[in-house]
């Protein structure tokens, strides 16, 4: 299956959604989640209304969509889930320092944002396998 890679980052003003694999794929809002609503309004419009000819080959028959996010966007957007003592359990990196992330004082580098990634992953895999009785 094709997959449709939608990057989402905090510009100075807003926050943008554009398709990193394919052409003219763009959305923005005030809010991770306007810019997320925004660019699958424009994905269900371009399906909609271009004539077959002018859709993007990603978006004809069946595809996924992956949101890659900038460090800055993605720990504000989930701010509310994850505490940065909770993110600090899960990836060791100090919370002081996920703040500067957070604020966009500093941008991780490289081996900071596989740490958050890798950590996050690992959880996630950890809920997978979790069942309530």
């Amino acid at each position: 299956m094709k997959t449709l890679k939608i990057v989402i980052e905090r510009s100075e003003d807003m926050f943008s959604a554009y398709a990193e694999n394919a052409e003219g794929i763009y959305g923005g809002g005030d809010t991770v989640e306007e810019a997320k609503q925004s660019i699958l309004d424009a994905i269900a419009i371009i399906t909609e209304e271009f004539t077959p000819d002018n859709i993007p080959s990603i978006l004809k028959g069946r595809y996924d969509i992956v949101y890659h996010f900038d460090a800055e966007s993605f720990l504000n957007y989930y701010k509310g889930i994850f505490t940065n003592a909770a993110l600090e359990k899960i990836t060791g990196i100090n919370q002081r320092q996920l703040q500067h992330y957070s604020s966009g004082l500093k941008k991780p580098r490289q081996p900071q944002l596989k740490k958050i990634e890798d950590g996050l992953h690992r959880l996630a895999a950890e809920l997978q396998a979790v069942e309530l009785v």
